[in-house]
């Protein structure tokens, strides 16, 4: 029994490792593929050459991170026949179409396109060449629909029907899955979230180089209208973020109450008509004893949950997680009685949700400022080196805000890895030991801190060699006494 938790846990966690550190890199080669092809088409529209230059450059940091992506993709499906193979086998009907639709057309697709992006800019006109990125970028986001697809099976199965003979999911309706419930609010949440990703990592970016240059130098303008056109793109991820994440807690309310419940700290039901106000107050703070699974201490604001829950300043009713420990012990016990309890960890849940809510504010107002401090005729951001160190830290943020959505997302369906089909420690490979996952989670470890590594050592070089890095480089090699200055002895 012992040994059974150790490889469950260590198993849970590789995935938790590959699946957050995977994310990194998705939402930022998604996200610098919109920058880029605005910028290229910012290129195309008003001829600007300065725009083309900020596309090439910017698309360095982006073939980057596409690279990456790939890399560490590869290793997330590894450890899933690996470490999971009673869950590939149960769902392998339903996930194989999904895959083999992403790897086959929309990863191909992509690839084919960067690389001809990437080394045609001499061969295609602009308006031919911009076509390239955007295709890109569209298949990029194609590719997350379909893994998302697959995920929100997980969180919301459809279209499917057991096989009790062969004990596994089969498919049944390949239009249900693309029409889920769950795939609708997950995949433009996560499509705008890469916008706040890109647009701040390039904002940060350039606002660390901006720290580095004198205030005549030539890449100034550059680095400031990179600024601008990432912070614009930001400021629209972040609004799209809010709309798609409301709607996204709203249909959890139906498709996932527990998690819910957890999300806004709710143990025992809210129902207005109990109240005088007739509204649910909405808890800025709460702490939850994990044994008992209640809450005993909490901040609350009036109203604010009617708002945000319902829509409404008064009516509406919020189940806690006390009443559906009891729905769900009555619903699944007979057939998943080795199932303890239903609860989710309510804590995490808890507070990712506000690292999200609080970190999208936080940047939606430094972009504001940022704005303000860049426009065309002020030299603000310039002398304010604090608020460019601030801006430039802030490139960390947005990854903070998607690995806390990965973690409400994955752990609110706990103690399920197909919602209410397969219980999480029915999907562990049954011949994996402690001994292998130990060593591979390890070298999965290390594998990505060499890989997160020289990503970043690389895209900090790109950034301290400039965008005209390459002509000075030619000038160099054409006029070998350029680095002496006029009047100087030979």
């Amino acid at each position: 029994m012992v040994t059974l938790v150790g490889i469950l846990d260590l198993a849970r966690f590789q995935f938790a490792m590959t699946t957050i550190f995977h994310f990194f890199f998705v939402p930022m080669s998604i996200g610098l593929g919109v920058v880029v092809s605005v910028m290229e088409t910012l290129y195309v529209i008003k001829k600007d050459e300065m725009y083309k230059k900020m596309a090439q450059f910017w698309g360095k940091i982006f073939l980057l991170s596409f690279a990456v992506g790939v890399v560490t993709g590869l290793i997330q499906e590894f450890q899933f026949g690996m470490n999971w193979s009673a869950y590939s086998r149960y769902v392998g009907d339903i996930f194989g179409s999904l895959l083999a639709i992403e790897a086959l057309v929309a990863f191909f697709a992509e690839s084919t396109f960067i690389g001809l992006w990437s080394f045609t800019w001499d061969r295609f006109k602009p308006g031919v060449h911009v076509l390239l990125i955007w295709i890109t970028t569209i298949g990029s986001a194609i590719s997350s629909l379909w893994i998302l697809a697959a995920n929100s099976f997980m969180q919301n199965p459809v279209g499917y029907a057991i096989d009790n003979h062969l004990g596994r999911a089969q498919l049944v309706s390949f239009s249900a899955l693309l029409k889920n419930k769950q795939l609708w609010v997950q995949f433009p949440h996560v499509v705008v979230g890469t916008l706040v990703t890109a647009g701040f990592l390039v904002a940060g970016m350039s606002a660390f180089k901006l720290l580095n240059l004198k205030k005549g130098d030539s890449q100034v303008l550059f680095f400031r209208k990179s600024i601008n056109i990432a912070l614009i793109i930001g400021m629209i991820g972040i609004a799209g973020a809010l709309v798609t994440g409301d709607r996204h807690a709203f249909d959890l309310q139906s498709m996932q109450p527990m998690k819910y419940a957890a999300m806004e700290g709710v143990d025992e039901t809210i129902k207005s008509s109990d109240r005088k106000d007739k509204a649910q107050p909405w808890s800025l703070i709460a702490v939850t004893n994990p044994d008992t699974h209640k809450v005993i201490a909490k901040i609350e604001i009036p109203y604010v949950l009617s708002i945000l829950g319902h829509h409404s300043l008064t009516g509406g009713d919020t189940v806690g997680t006390t009443e559906l420990e009891k729905q769900f012990q009555k619903k699944y016990g007979k057939t998943h009685g080795d199932i303890k309890n239903y609860y989710v960890p309510e804590n995490t849940l808890f507070y990712a949700f506000r690292v999200m809510a609080v970190g999208a504010g936080g940047l939606l107002m430094l972009a504001i400022v940022a704005l303000w401090m860049n426009r065309k005729k002020s030299q603000l951001i310039l002398t304010q080196r604090w608020f460019l160190w601030i801006l430039g830290i802030c490139i960390y943020v947005p990854f903070v805000i998607n690995t806390a959505g990965w973690l409400v997302t994955e752990l609110g369906r706990y103690p399920w890895v197909v919602y209410g089909l397969m219980p999480i420690s029915d999907a562990v490979s049954p011949n994996v030991s402690v001994a292998s996952l130990l060593i591979s989670n390890i070298i999965y470890f290390l594998t990505f801190a060499v890989i997160g590594g020289v990503m970043v050592w690389l895209a900090r070089r790109a950034l301290h060699a400039g965008p005209y890095a390459e002509e000075e480089a030619q000038l160099s090699q054409s006029d070998p006494y350029s680095h002496l200055s006029e009047g100087s002895e030979a």
